[in-house]
């Protein structure tokens, strides 16, 4: 379980000025800049998600930035300039170009975690003091230590963690634009759109241990590279997520249990609603895309509507996606999944989930039993149809829930109560990998 940390220091710890400024202004492009670059074609900050393209379709639609006049359309490439351009005016349009990393000062000099730390938090530090043969693993750390590693984490979180108003839409110019080390937060707002960007290691400097999460404890990280929390009408669509040099697989094991410094790549929560996700690369992660982040359901019955489509999952190990309350129609996404000892599960049917699952196509490597594709976290049905298993040889017809139900206990049901109608051309499912191997991802528009 993912819990959220009381920062009680938040508001007496503040980075340096250095860390903090901006530029008076992101630049912006001339007559020939990016509204210019496509010829006779929409350029890509201009273009709307199409109509009946899931669920962020709903109502309004979404148009994210693209009624911005030219004196709102920037063009950036630090993170300072990116901070400028999300603090202009709306609508506006913001085109990434080159790598932004996100753990520069505004002079663009590098920062490590141990620029962050503060109250003299070390990791060996954090380690002896909560080791469970010495804190035991019945209660949560307290004292000094957890104390300076919430301040450090508070002022890693006010220089990474940027918040992206509505009626945006920032897009990454060519085939190479990425964003490093950051996560983007849409936070209470309407309308936006991100496209054709790819995201690499929102890493956590400072994961908290906590002994009483599961029956093992967990380490808990808090950055995603995008969240969406209480907002509507988004679009997330061809862009790449990917932990980089710094893969979950890679991180050591403290106290039994593997160091979490990555979170979400795109986690959907707190009575957000009208989502589309659609043509992304999600490669090598293990907490891919989490819909519903608690059981409670004052915030999210109701809500959580996201589309999930044409996405490419590969070598993920778990929330592909996982959903709580929400009605989500995953159709048409291509599932890479080589070895079971990296992988959980891909469906994870939550309390009150409605899922409609359908023409999805599961490559699995020897061992990955089919079985395993979908995981009951509380939910009681979900629709599954005319999807495909590939194992052995060329792809079968699968019903997912009957191969679930055949192994485990109790049964879940067949019927998500709902048949979605927002959407466009649903693929067959046997046409899937070559079009989503083909075309998902940032570079492909």
């Amino acid at each position: 379980m993912r819990r959220t940390v009381v920062l009680s220091t938040l508001l007496s710890v503040m980075l340096p000025a250095a860390f903090l400024a901006a530029p008076a202004s992101a630049s912006t492009p001339g007559p020939a800049g990016p509204d210019r670059l496509h010829g006779g074609h929409s350029p890509i900050g201009r273009q709307t998600l199409p109509p009946n393209d899931g669920w962020a379709a709903e109502g309004s639609g979404t148009t994210g930035g693209s009624a911005a006049p030219a004196s709102n359309v920037h063009v950036v490439s630090t993170r300072a300039e990116l901070v400028a351009a999300l603090a202009s005016p709306g609508p506006r349009i913001i085109y990434v170009r080159g790598t932004i990393d996100g753990n520069t000062d505004d002079d663009g000099n590098p920062l490590t975690c141990e620029d962050y730390a503060v109250d003299g938090y070390t990791l060996e530090g954090y380690l002896a003091a909560y080791d469970p043969e010495v804190w035991g693993r019945d209660r949560e750390p307290e004292g000094p230590m957890e104390d300076a590693r919430a301040a450090s984490a508070a002022r890693q979180s006010a220089h990474i963690k940027l918040k992206v108003p509505g009626d945006t839409t920032i897009a990454g110019l060519g085939g190479k634009a990425t964003i490093k080390g950051l996560n983007l937060h849409i936070d209470q707002v309407d309308n936006v759109i991100v496209r054709n960007i790819t995201f690499e290691d929102a890493a956590d400097c400072f994961p908290q241990w906590d002994p009483t999460d599961g029956p093992d404890g967990n380490w808990n990280s808090l950055y995603d590279n995008i969240s969406v929390t209480g907002s509507t009408h988004v679009w997330i669509d061809h862009n790449t997520f990917t932990d980089g040099d710094n893969p979950d697989s890679a991180q050591p094991i403290y106290f039994g249990r593997p160091y979490q410094v990555h979170d979400g790549q795109v986690d959907i929560t707190n009575g957000s609603d009208f989502v589309t996700v659609s043509w992304n690369e999600f490669v090598g992660h293990d907490k891919t895309m989490l819909i519903g982040s608690t059981n409670n359901p004052a915030t999210d019955r109701g809500k959580l509507s996201v589309t999930v489509h044409h996405n490419r999952f590969s070598n993920t190990l778990q929330r592909l996606p996982r959903v709580r309350f929400g009605k989500v129609h995953v159709y048409n996404n291509y599932y890479e999944i080589p070895d079971p000892e990296t992988f959980e599960y891909a469906l994870g049917v939550g309390v009150e989930s409605q899922i409609f699952a359908e023409r999805n196509h599961f490559h699995l490597g020897r061992g990955v039993s089919p079985a395993s594709l979908l995981y009951d976290w509380g939910g009681t049905a979900l629709t599954a149809r005319d999807n495909l298993v590939q194992q052995h040889g060329g792809p079968k017809p699968v019903d997912l829930i009957a191969v679930y139900n055949a192994v485990h206990d109790p049964d879940l049901g067949t019927d998500a109560g709902w048949t979605p109608t927002l959407h466009t051309r649903i693929d067959p499912a046997a046409r899937v990998r070559h079009l989503v191997t083909r075309n998902a991802g940032s570079g492909k528009l």
